[in-house]
């Protein structure tokens, strides 16, 4: 189990996206299953994610402040869960983007 700035990850959360990444309702070694667009694909929906996470939680907030949520759609408990799950979620990207740069980095200082 790893903690990347307040972030558990755990074999069997890693498990499951990885067989969400691989469209599969299974994840291991052997199961043939390939990502239709591959790595590029996983993580531009990856990215998409977060941007329509971030995008709920504003239009919650927006609601909420205007007064014209659907009723229960935008109380505060809504509000808050939607804004915790964007923050999560930005932390996230935020921690893959600084893993992949430090790869990018030791990939570069190898010696050729």
């Amino acid at each position: 189990m790893t903690a990347i700035s307040g972030i558990t990850i755990t074999p069997s959360a890693v498990s499951q996206a990885y067989a969400s990444a691989a469209g599969s309702d299974q994840a291991g070694p052997g199961t043939g299953t390939k990502a239709a667009g591959g790595f590029g694909a996983a993580l531009s929906g990856a990215i998409g994610n977060v941007l329509q996470t971030g995008q709920q939680a504003d239009q919650l907030a927006t609601a909420a402040l205007t007064g014209s949520g659907i009723s229960g759609q935008a109380d505060l408990t809504n509000i808050v869960t939607s804004v915790s799950k964007a923050q999560l979620a930005l932390q996230t990207s935020v921690a893959i983007r600084d893993r992949m740069v430090q790869a990018y980095q030791t990939i570069m200082n190898m010696p050729m």
